[in-house]
């Protein structure tokens, strides 16, 4: 379970962050940094993955209102066929990190590396996890990729982007061989170079 171990043997203010969209063949990236206030912590934060839907959604508002500050930071489609997906990892990482006002002191950051930062930073593998900081990064940036992917399946309904929010699931890449990419798919991955257009032509 989540709790302030790692945060409570470093001085001053302690930003966790954590990204989500790393692994989809469509849509954004997205990454949060959160400078959490100890002694207003919403109860019930964990690993996104560990909670449902309905939850993430419920502790967006309380992580944002309760947290000395925030921050979630959209790297495009365009942005990751571009640079590459770790790149851009990296990238929004960083970004996220600077936009934080007032501005951590350490960052807590999910993974095995850390991005080129002008402050500390140490990486946790299972992060989120394992730091409320981070875990409550993670909630922030996969309620505001998963609402872009809602809005997304709106706009291109034959993808069916509300439930699986492109991941390759085999409804997904059963639409990808019917109908070709959409503008919000990831042209630099592998499963869109074989499958656009693909089986059924």
């Amino acid at each position: 379970m989540a709790d302030l171990s790692f945060e409570s043997t470093l001085a001053g203010l302690i930003c966790g962050v954590d990204e989500a969209g790393r692994g989809p063949c469509a849509g954004p990236l997205c990454v949060a940094a959160v400078i959490l206030d100890p002694a207003r912590i919403p109860e019930g934060i964990d690993d996104s993955k560990a909670l449902t839907e309905k939850r993430r959604f419920e502790l967006e508002p309380l992580i944002k209102e309760s947290a000395i500050c925030w921050s979630v930071i959209t790297m495009t489609v365009e942005e990751i066929d571009c640079m590459n997906i770790l790149a851009a990892t990296m990238e929004g990482m960083k970004r996220a990190v600077e936009a934080l006002t007032p501005c951590a002191e350490h960052a807590l950051i999910d993974g095995n590396r850390c991005p080129k930062l002008t402050i500390p930073s140490t990486p946790l593998v299972g992060g989120d996890a394992r730091s409320l900081s981070i875990a409550a990064a993670s909630i922030l940036a996969k309620t505001a990729r998963d609402r872009i992917m809602i809005e997304m399946d709106i706009v291109y309904p034959v993808y069916g982007f509300k439930k699986h929010k492109g991941y390759q699931a085999e409804a997904h890449l059963e639409a990808l061989r019917l109908h070709g990419p959409s503008p919000i798919h990831r042209t630099s991955w592998a499963t869109i170079r074989e499958l656009s257009w693909g089986e059924s032509a």
